[in-house]
């Protein structure tokens, strides 16, 4: 790479994929072939770059202009201007949207302005399908220092005094779990990553194997050192192609280098990994459902204990962490434990990565310091609320998690805390909800999500669930009770206190935080069968304005149930008994005299 004078860095990520990255790579290949440029300048795919909203983005180096918005038809006038010119593209620069002001390159953006990439430290800086890279930027070598200088007991030691805690969801301390593993005596172990992302708009685990994928083969060999492990298993979701043909890419790579494999570095080691593809249910997410799943059993959660640090994978001693808990080992191999402890808050060290979504401004993954506030993830990096609406409020955890209020957004961002909230960090899903957002829905749709993927086994969530879910059905249509709301605090409580697994002990988080948080819009669905929000249909009342409505029939025309009467030049009415609310009326009105309330 030395030889080369400019870098043309381009998100590689899904997302960008989708809309055409590949071709801009191809298009910019061309384009420095047809200039001669093949010895100076040279196109890299890259991770994602987390900038979701604004991509596909295409970053130069080493002068760090960062491009958004870019089209395959762009690559030529930039190679023309940028590259050969040295002049920049002003209509592909970033523009602040508060100050009116063009970015030129990331680190002055608020979006990146508060993050901290330590899981994402490769994402967007280097080929993930390219094993150099990565040993460039000081991989494999917390492997090497490990096997060579350490013992697993050291390692252990290491990641206990980080204080990293599982970024699955349930926060587990992963030095802990790791030590309970290393005390079972077996004549095999095992090594699980959980890459089962299943969380509604999450983003995180496949973002990481997409972007940095030896990261985590690297902290699974070292976690089987630790351990006494000689084998590891990723366990992924099918629907992640991408992640897979890296995964599978990085894996006959660290084979071709002597890091996986038999005698690792010539220290008599031996780990090698392999895939196992999931089907998609959200329950694999919960480690003994993954490891029945990964057996060829149904997905079902087992009774605990025992814990698989005991009896695991085919009954022997396994670790199960997630993607990022791993992504995160290398590095705080290298820097020390009191280094990671610097970060974040006492009881939460390190950083989270989050998926940032809904009706926010900047949607994209993010990797912020434990211990920031809710406001200032949503209203500086996130640049606060789609179209100047209102903000509502904040899902944080997935269908796991719960719905927190304006009044929690200074609330800051540690496991604890959250917890006490009645919300959950989970994996990192955080969904922005405004002021069109009925949360009784909200709670609605996360429910029937769950409902959806229980496995049945336990009569709590199996059964309990589905009436919370019909109850909930009931509400939105205007045939809800003040004793439905009692008893969802009820059901939800028991539902929490008696299911088998973690899936069934969160499930009703989030009706049981949007009833402490939104007592209000459930009582107004209740008792004023009144749905603020506008959303919940069999709620919704169709009224004409008398002194907008010119009496020009139109909308008595376009009504299929015939709702509306009056006479021609005479304001109408509507019958709200007979009315639909196919919203055909509002869609022919030119005189804005038909509402909704």
């Amino acid at each position: 790479m030395a030889k080369y004078s400019m870098h043309i860095l381009v998100c590689g990520g899904t997302g960008c994929r989708a809309s055409e990255s590949a071709a801009i790579t191809k298009n910019f290949k061309k384009q420095i072939e047809e200039n001669n440029l093949s010895n100076t300048v040279q196109v890299i795919e890259t991770g994602c770059f987390g900038f979701c909203e604004k991509g596909p983005i295409v970053k130069i180096m080493p002068d760090n202009t960062f491009y958004v918005h870019v089209k395959p038809e762009d690559t030529k006038e930039i190679i023309a201007e940028h590259i050969i010119k040295g002049r920049k593209v002003p209509r592909l620069l970033y523009v602040d949207p508060s100050k009116k002001e063009t970015i030129e390159d990331s680190k002055h953006m608020g979006f990146y302005r508060k993050q901290l990439r330590v899981a994402l430290r490769n994402c967007g800086f280097i080929d993930p399908e390219n094993i150099q890279e990565y040993i460039g930027r000081e991989g494999y070598e917390a492997l090497a220092r490990c096997l060579t200088e350490m013992t697993p007991q050291d390692v252990i030691k290491i990641i206990k005094d980080s204080g990293l805690r599982g970024r699955g969801g349930a926060g587990f301390p992963t030095g802990l779990k790791w030590e309970f593993t290393s005390k079972y005596q077996a004549d095999q172990k095992y090594v699980v990553c959980n890459a089962d992302e299943g969380d509604p708009g999450a983003f995180m685990d496949r973002s990481i194997l997409e972007g940095d994928p030896h990261s985590v083969l690297e902290a699974m060999a070292i976690c089987g050192y630790s351990i006494g492990a000689t084998k590891g298993l990723i366990y992924i979701r099918a629907e992640y192609p991408l992640a897979i043909k890296r995964l599978q890419i990085a894996i006959a790579q660290a084979r071709e280098y002597g890091l996986l494999g038999k005698d690792i570095l010539g220290t008599k080691f031996d780990f090698d990994i392999e895939l196992k593809y999931g089907a998609g249910a959200f329950v694999c997410g919960e480690e003994t459902a993954l490891i029945s799943s990964m057996e060829g059993n149904r997905g079902e959660p087992t009774v605990k204990p025992p814990f698989p640090a005991e009896s695991g994978y085919w009954g022997k001693p396994t670790n199960v962490n997630n993607v990022e808990t791993f992504a995160n080992i290398p590095v705080i191999i290298q820097k020390g434990g009191a280094w990671f402890r610097s970060i974040g808050t006492e009881k939460s060290p390190g950083t989270k990565v989050f998926a940032l979504a809904g009706k926010i401004n900047n949607v994209g993954l993010i990797e912020v310091p434990m211990g920031i506030t809710l406001r200032e993830v949503i209203y500086e990096i996130g640049g606060g609320i789609k179209d100047g609406k209102k903000f509502k409020a904040v899902q944080t955890g997935g269908p796991s998690g719960g719905c927190l209020a304006e009044k929690h957004l200074d609330t800051p961002i540690e496991f604890d805390t959250l917890v006490a909230a009645g919300s959950m960090m989970g994996s990192g899903g955080m969904i922005v909800l405004d002021e069109d957002d009925c949360m009784v829905s909200v709670a609605k749709f996360y429910l029937e999500f769950t409902v959806e993927e229980s496995c049945g086994k336990c009569a709590p969530c199996r059964v309990g669930n589905k009436r919370m879910h019909e109850t909930l059905g009931k509400i939105c249509k205007g045939h809800g009770t003040m004793e439905d709301l009692e008893l969802l605090q009820n059901m939800g409580r028991v539902i929490k206190d008696t299911a088998l697994c973690g899936l069934g002990q969160t499930s009703p988080n989030p009706v049981l935080s949007s009833l402490d948080n939104f007592w209000d819009e459930y009582e107004e669905h209740v008792n004023e069968k009144k749905c603020r929000a506008g959303s919940c249909k069999e709620l919704m009342q169709y009224f004409i304005n008398p002194e907008n409505c010119t009496g020009c029939t139109a909308c008595a025309r376009v009504c299929p149930v015939g709702a509306i009467t009056g006479e021609r030049k005479q304001p109408h009415t509507i019958n709200p008994d007979l009315c639909i609310k196919c919203g055909a009326c509002i869609e022919k009105c030119k005189f804005n005299a038909i509402f909704i309330q």
